[in-house]
């Protein structure tokens, strides 16, 4: 790619890829090439791996999956998608992550800042600079109920200093704390870090929003569109069509971001505190035959009572979400 920061300024649908798992437990390739080609087809403009949806697990040694998963992944897809590779763990891990994933082709490095647990703010802004004197980096802003934190205004401030930083992933499913990075942004003067949504509860009304500073979130990096990307493909294409004042917004919209709130609900298991977020994921590309289960790599993970029949729900309701008929049409190609 050969400027990624012009790429993601653009505006892309960027899914965070799954794992999918046979209902034994084992890592199926032919799904997991399938999935890259289905993203792609699909008109996604990048695609993270070795993030939360992949499942942090591969990194495990008994199962031994972060390097093949990342290498298969990287193979598959075109230079004209964005590769972003999850970079986690203490500093030398991540910065070995992000070595590897430079090796295979990948462009950015999504950065969790999980392993660093409470330590201080400036001990957490020195960490993300080492890392991006390796890799251009994407901020990652993760909601405190999946394991993240809460940062303060001056940390997102200095954080966009970071010369080697390309983009910020807003995830706090919080209203006050995604204004926190969006001022933070504002007030650094860049106008070359661009800045996505992964609030999946809040998907439509971030794109949509004209933010004070002239700031925009002008894509998104989502667990939520690991499913049905083709439609979001189409939805942030008709985003991004609008005037810029934000006058003609079509109530269609508002009610469409209602609706994908609602089925993300579901998906994400919101009601258990997001128990099921994996397996609701991996429970809807199955039933498209995308993965061979909804198996995750701790047998614990597993759907919520009543997630299964909340889907059941989702499908019959609002059927202009999914993308069956696009997969049907491809899936066996996809698959070879």
């Amino acid at each position: 790619m050969q400027n990624l920061r012009q790429h993601l300024l653009k505006g892309q649908v960027i899914p965070a890829c799954p794992l999918p798992l046979t209902s034994e437990g084992r890592w199926s390739e032919p799904h997991q090439r399938a999935l890259a080609r289905y993203y792609t087809a699909a008109g996604a403009g990048g695609l993270a791996v070795g993030v939360h949806s992949t499942q942090f697990e591969i990194r495990d040694a008994r199962h031994g999956l972060f390097r093949p998963v990342l290498e298969l992944v990287a193979a598959e897809l075109p230079d004209s998608i964005a590769k972003i590779a999850g970079v986690c763990g203490d500093t030398p891990q991540a910065i070995a992550e992000a070595e590897f994933a430079l090796s295979c082709g990948y462009h950015a490095g999504l950065l969790s800042m999980q392993a660093l647990g409470d330590r201080a703010e400036q001990d957490v802004l020195d960490h993300c600079r080492q890392i991006a004197k390796t890799i251009p980096i994407i901020g990652f802003y993760l909601q405190p109920a999946v394991g993240g934190r809460t940062f303060t205004y001056r940390f997102w401030r200095e954080f966009a200093d970071i010369e080697n930083l390309v983009a910020i992933k807003l995830a706090p499913f919080d209203r006050y704390l995604s204004l926190d990075v969006i001022r933070a942004v504002a007030d650094s003067g860049r106008a070359d870090v661009a800045l996505y949504t992964g609030n999946d509860d809040n998907i439509i009304a971030d794109l949509l929003t004209p933010f004070p500073g002239g700031q925009r979130i002008i894509g998104g990096l989502l667990g939520q569109w690991a499913v049905w990307t083709k439609n979001a493909v189409s939805t942030l294409t008709e985003i991004q069509s609008l005037p810029d004042s934000g006058a003609q917004i079509p109530g269609r919209l508002l009610t469409e971001g209602a609706i994908l709130t609602e089925a993300n609900a579901v998906i994400f298991d919101a009601a258990n505190n997001f128990a099921g977020c994996i397996p609701g994921i991996m429970e809807v590309l199955r039933r498209t035959g995308l993965a061979p289960s909804n198996r995750c790599l701790n047998p614990d993970e597993t759907l919520s009572p009543g997630q299964a029949e909340g889907l059941d729900r989702i499908a019959k309701s609002y059927p202009h979400l999914a993308d069956d008929e696009f997969v049907a049409e491809n899936l066996d190609q996809w698959l070879r």
